[in-house]
C-alpha cells in the first residue's frame, strides 16, 4: 500500500522516519505499520483529503505523496489555525526531527512562535502575514536550528535557556535557573530540565502549553506521558523538574513538540499531571531507543 505509485492514490514512501507527524494531522486515514506511517485508506470526503494535504506539508522528509508527485503548493494549508490564538506552523523541519511548531497571538496582535518549522523566506513571509512576531520562543536545543534565521527575518527576539545556550549562544533572550520567568504579560517560561538540561516549557493566558519534548499526550496510554527512552539529559532531573512545575502550572491545551496534542478541562489536565509526576518519580534511567516511544 505505501509504494503505489498512480495518480489517484495516497502512499508514504520509504523516506518515512515514523516521526508521528502524519498520523497526528490525518488520525483516520494514517497509521502505524511495520515502524512507519502507512496510508491505511484513500480519503471518501473533501475534509478526509484536506487532512492528507495537512500531513504532507507537515512531513519532514517530505514522504507524503499523492501519485508520483508531492502535494499541489496551492493545497498547502499551514499556517492551520488551532484556536483564537494558536496557529500550527507546519512544514517541520529535519534538523528538529520534525518536530511541531506554533504561532501564538498575544492581546495586542503580535505574535510570539514557539520552536520553528524548516526555514524558507517564502514561509516566513507567509507567518508574518499573520501580525508581527515579536519573539521566537526556543524549548531546548533539539528545536533551535532555525531559531536565528527566522528571529532575524522578523525582527524578534530570540530566546532559550541558558542550559542549552550552546544551540543558540547569539540568543537576545537567556532563561536563567529554575524559577519561572516571564516572557511578556501573560507568558510565562518554565524550566524544565531533564529531556535536555535547558528544556523550557511555556505557559500563556492559563490556556495553553507549550511543553517541547518534556511531555506529551500519548494516543497508546490515551494520556499525558513523558518519552523516558529519548531524555538526553536526565529522566530523575526531569521527574524532579515535573515535581516543581506542575503544581504551578494550568492549562487547557496540551501543545508539544512531539506527540500528540489535547484540549481538556483545567482540573482533568491537572489530575492527570498529578499522576504523571508520580510515574516519572518510579522511572530510572535507561539508553537511548526511538523505537521505544509510545505515540
Amino acid at each position: 500500500m505505501n509504494e503505489q505509485s498512480t495518480d489517484a492514490t495516497w502512499h508514504v514512501d520509504h523516506r518515512c522516519t515514523n516521526c508521528d507527524v502524519a498520523r497526528q494531522l490525518a488520525p483516520d486515514l494514517v497509521a502505524e505499520v511495520a515502524g512507519r506511517s502507512s496510508v491505511i485508506r484513500q480519503p471518501r470526503t473533501d475534509a478526509e483529503e484536506e487532512m492528507l494535504y495537512a500531513a504532507a506539508f507537515a512531513c519532514h522528509t517530505r514522504s507524503i505523496r499523492h501519485g508520483a508527485r508531492g502535494p499541489r503548493p496551492e493545497r498547502d494549508p499551514f499556517p492551520l489555525r488551532l484556536t483564537e490564538q494558536v496557529h500550527l506552523c507546519g512544514h517541520n523541519s529535519p534538523r528538529t526531527a520534525g518536530a511541531n511548531s506554533y504561532l501564538l497571538r498575544r492581546p495586542a496582535g503580535n505574535l510570539m512562535m514557539i520552536d520553528t518549522p524548516r526555514w524558507s523566506s517564502v514561509l516566513a513571509t507567509e507567518y508574518a502575514a499573520l501580525g508581527p512576531i515579536t519573539d521566537v520562543l526556543l524549548t531546548h536545543r533539539d528545536h533551535a536550528a532555525h531559531g536565528r534565521a527566522y528571529a532575524d527575518r522578523f525582527g524578534a527576539r530570540l530566546w532559550i535557556h541558558e542550559g542549552d545556550l550552546a544551540a543558540a549562544p547569539d540568543a537576545d533572550g537567556i532563561l536563567r535557573g529554575a524559577e519561572p520567568i516571564q516572557i511578556a504579560d501573560g507568558v510565562t517560561a518554565h524550566p524544565l530540565p531533564g529531556h535536555t538540561e535547558g528544556s523550557v516549557l511555556y505557559l500563556a493566558d492559563e490556556t495553553y502549553c507549550f511543553s517541547g519534548d518534556s511531555f506529551y499526550w500519548s494516543r497508546t496510554d490515551g494520556d499525558v506521558a513523558v518519552a523516558e527512552s529519548v531524555t538526553w539529559y536526565s529522566v530523575t532531573e526531569l521527574a524532579a523538574s515535573l515535581a516543581r512545575t506542575a503544581p504551578r502550572v494550568r492549562f487547557e491545551w496540551l501543545l508539544p513538540g512531539h506527540g500528540d496534542r489535547k484540549c481538556l478541562p483545567a482540573d482533568e489536565f491537572a489530575r492527570r499531571m498529578r499522576d504523571l509526576v508520580a510515574r516519572t518519580a518510579e522511572l530510572s534511567p535507561r539508553p537511548i531507543d526511538f523505537t521505544a516511544v509510545r505515540w
